[in-house]
């Protein structure tokens, strides 16, 4: 397998990249691992998706429904470490762990977290004591 160029060249990176422009504060990661998968993980994970999208915040493709410019990632992944009370959500780079999140909780989750930066603290099972810089 031939090795792949390194691109220097930002311009040239924003053009295959374009996210690299948009204002990013947040990514949402949701596991679908076994254990979340059983207790409602894809309806979490597609509840998610459809808020952010509705509300113009997820960033991706235009040709996906999704905002170029939107500030939030939502990325499965297959597990958080606590998928025993899952359905498992993290907030990055706030370092705050949801536990047991059902569809119904994600536009709290949404409004009151990524959108005023206030943790829902019924779900919050950790939170970092500093927040990032």
């Amino acid at each position: 397998m031939a090795k792949p160029k390194f691109i220097t060249d930002r311009e040239q990176l924003e053009k295959l990249a374009p996210m690299l422009k948009a204002p990013i504060n947040r990514q949402v990661f949701v596991c679908t691992g076994k254990s979340c998968n059983a207790v409602g993980a894809q309806e979490v994970k597609a509840e998610f998706d459809r808020i952010l999208v509705e509300k113009g915040l997820r960033q991706g493709k235009e040709s996906k429904g999704r905002n170029p410019m939107g500030n939030v990632l939502l990325t499965e992944c297959s597990s958080i470490g606590f998928c025993s009370i899952g359905v498992a959500v993290m907030v990055h780079p706030d370092g705050t762990l949801y536990g047991q999140v059902q569809p119904e909780d994600v536009t709290e989750i949404i409004g009151e977290h990524l959108e005023n930066g206030k943790v829902v603290e019924r779900l919050a099972l950790m939170e970092l004591s500093e927040p990032p810089a």
